[in-house]
């Protein structure tokens, strides 16, 4: 009989104080590798979404907002862009790509986020060698939609299906207009997946996503910087047709007409919520202009621009990293207690084993080979409450997973991983050995004559 054999039986013997006290590895271990797991699948999620652009501009505002907005979908736009500055910024020599994306808009079935874009925004990888795959022909006229694929799951919509959308914050008012699925999204496990995406030329159509004329000649010159009757000089022929529409629908309201017709959409009375940059060049050239651009973008007008995954990758290291920080410390506790527990458990049980000890002596046990019985007991509680708990701490992932994902958005792999988990076992058994070590040199220096007197 080795001394494993030997160890695991002494723990059979006393199974309920060994069950109770693996009980309380187990626990702390599950902690640490939900926590572990969890953050790491959060992590991985905001650092990687977003990652193929190299800046993303918006109005003047907190940085986080902007990029929880356009990238995320979780918080609210903060200002609207003139639509000549998008095309600004399209013309720019140094951008290969200026993506539009207007946002604030719902689908009326599931209250999913509505994402007006346009067909460039598919040729942009959402992570790291990871591009986007899509069944179906994807955003080719004004009124197509491609659809993520929990918004297909959840709402049983397919290539084909229809739907409306909700005006921004206002859950009573449902647009006219009808989009088509024409597109739907392979699982990325980002927020895409919970996204619809529609046309531009359409989102910009529907009623209400026009900013009115006279606001949008103020909002244009406060922007530019420029004085009033010099964006008039602009728009001149687009504003006198807008102006005839306007007042045609004046005479045919007071006629007691009903109209539904949109009249002629001018680029000045457009706007979109952000622009996404991906920038020409190799790794270094990308890298000065994107720099550049940004500090220029910084001076003078209503916007900003900024890196994506440098904001989420400060919000994850100044407030994520500090809460796993902390879930950390609280679980290493909890172990540290295990660990107490265990040398407790063990220590009082010397008292009762004496005589056993002095027996094996007897039969020709030597010190060494009791001393590394102890510890192979105190390793062994370590080693199966760990194995336990690793178990345990993926079951809470998988069960919790679905619960995560309806509460906050984020999309947690059941069987995800964490490479952290691969050091806590040795860590236990290098805690095991220090806290059997007293208990094992009480039984070494058992006294094999007194203890068979006792």
């Amino acid at each position: 009989m080795n001394v494993f054999s030997i160890a695991l039986k002494s723990l059979r013997q006393r199974r309920v104080a060994s069950l109770l006290t693996g009980l309380s590895v187990s626990l702390g271990v599950a902690l640490m590798v939900a926590v572990l797991v969890l953050n790491g699948i959060v992590s991985q999620m905001f650092s990687q979404t977003g990652s193929g652009y190299d800046l993303l501009v918006g109005a003047k505002g907190g940085s986080l907002q902007l990029v929880l907005s356009t990238i995320y979908h979780i918080d609210r736009p903060i200002e609207n862009l003139p639509w000549r500055f998008y095309e600004q910024l399209r013309d720019n020599p140094w951008v290969e790509r200026a993506i539009p994306i207007n946002i604030g808009d719902t689908t009326e079935e599931g209250n999913f986020p509505i994402v007006g874009t346009t067909p460039q925004y598919f040729l942009v990888p959402y992570a790291p060698n990871h591009p986007f795959r899509i069944r179906g022909d994807g955003l080719r006229g004004t009124w197509d939609a491609v659809i993520g694929s929990e918004v297909a799951r959840k709402n049983n919509w397919d290539i084909g299906s229809q739907f409306k959308l909700v005006h921004a914050g206002e859950d009573d008012h449902v647009h006219d207009e009808v989009f088509t699925v024409k597109g739907v999204l392979a699982a990325t496990g980002t927020p895409n997946d919970k996204t619809a995406y529609v046309h531009i030329d359409g989102f910009l159509s529907l009623d209400g996503h026009d900013k009115p004329l006279d606001e949008a000649i103020d909002r244009e010159a406060e922007f530019f910087g420029v004085p009033r009757e010099f964006v008039e000089e602009i728009y001149r022929e687009d504003i006198a047709e807008i102006r005839e529409h306007l007042a045609e629908e004046a005479g045919h309201d007071h006629a007691g007409h009903e109209h539904h017709h949109h009249g002629p959409l001018s680029n000045l009375q457009k706007e979109v919520t952000s622009v996404l940059l991906v920038m020409k060049g190799d790794d270094l050239t990308r890298i000065n202009r994107t720099l550049e651009l940004q500090q220029r973008l910084q001076q003078g007008m209503q916007a900003q621009a900024v890196n994506p995954v440098r904001v989420m990758d400060f919000l994850i290291r100044a407030l994520v990293g500090n809460i796993r920080l902390a879930f950390l410390w609280v679980t290493g506790l909890i172990i540290v207690v295990s660990g107490i527990g265990i040398f407790v458990s063990i220590y009082n049980s010397m008292s009762e084993r004496r005589k056993e000890i002095a027996i094996m002596r007897a039969l020709g046990a030597r010190r060494q080979t009791v001393f590394v019985i102890i510890l192979a007991e105190s390793a062994l509680l370590c080693l199966l409450g760990g194995i336990a708990g690793i178990l345990l701490g993926h079951g809470l992932v998988f069960a919790f997973a679905p619960l995560i994902e309806a509460k906050s958005g984020l999309l947690i792999d059941p069987l995800a991983y964490s490479p952290w988990e691969f050091v806590i076992l040795p860590i236990l058994i290098g805690m095991a050995i220090l806290v059997g070590m007293l208990p094992a040199l009480s039984a070494y220096k058992t006294d094999v004559a007194e203890s068979l007197q006792g």
